[in-house]
């Protein structure tokens, strides 16, 4: 990594070579349970079944207008799915609010970081634990995140619509994380990042989620969100078409031709 950065030094590997094998879900963390989703008239969603044990990554590819933003805001109880379950740790998320989704252990990285560009770095950072009490733990989780995003640490006292787009996305991340989450929902966290970020994104998911968080990410890209992912769902017009293993999405030919390019695919899955 740059050192201009000033961050820890961090290794991206691939998911083959994690040490984490998903476990047999007996009771997923977080499952969606044949959900279907309408705007308006048009349906979005058909059926759609997903889940996501702890300690996982777990990637939603697809292309544009595949239903992938959508899926997000259905978790976050942002758009209400017509039918089908949305649970949480075993229990129902349909109908709550985003702000007790929050409390009962879900946080968001949105597409586009979406900050509050007039206030400070610190401010946005601090408005993550808007949903908790515990002053104390508040107190050690904003050093920890301040370890964890030196480049955050540097800006506290600059209005976050200053920062640079990857500056931005590594605020949005450290804000999410203040809430105390078991589970990160992040929407196209690499997108319209320079590659250094890009890679310093990646990293930093892994080095989070060995420290026991569990993430979705919503991912146009197949290629970045398969190198860390531990499984991933492919969907197509609102409909799951392929999951499996990141090492099996990476080698079916399908994700191959659509998203990856044969050779490109075949250099990154032998």
């Amino acid at each position: 990594m740059n050192s201009a950065m000033n961050t820890p030094s961090l290794h991206l590997v691939s998911s083959n070579e994690l040490p984490f094998t998903s476990p047999a879900m007996t009771e997923p963390l977080l499952k969606l349970d044949q959900i279907d989703t309408f705007y308006g008239q048009i349906q979005v969603h058909f059926g759609v079944n997903l889940s996501i044990g702890r300690g996982e990554i777990v990637s939603l590819l697809g292309g544009n207008a595949s239903g992938k933003s959508t899926a997000m805001k259905v978790i976050l109880g942002l758009h209400k799915p017509r039918a089908g379950t949305v649970s949480f740790d075993g229990k129902p998320l349909n109908g709550l609010p985003t702000s007790q989704i929050v409390r009962r252990g879900i946080a968001s990285v949105p597409e586009a970081r979406r900050l509050f560009g007039d206030m400070t770095v610190r401010e946005n950072l601090l408005m993550g634990a808007f949903t908790r009490k515990d002053r104390a733990g508040i107190a050690e989780d904003y050093e920890r995140m301040l370890e964890l995003f030196p480049r955050v640490k540097e800006r506290l006292t600059q209005r976050a619509g200053t920062l640079s787009g990857g500056e931005q996305q590594m605020l949005a991340m450290a804000r999410a994380l203040m809430s105390g989450p078991a589970l990160v929902c992040m929407d196209e966290p690499t997108m319209g990042l320079s590659p250094l970020y890009v890679d310093k994104v990646l990293e930093l998911v892994q080095t989070i989620n060995r420290q026991g968080i569990t993430f979705f990410m919503v991912e146009q890209n197949a290629s970045l969100a398969l190198q860390i992912a531990h499984r991933g769902y492919v969907l197509q017009t609102g409909r799951v078409v392929l999951s499996g293993t990141a090492s099996e999405l990476l080698g079916d030919q399908r994700i191959r031709d659509a998203y990856l390019g044969g050779a490109l695919a075949a250099e990154t899955a032998s």
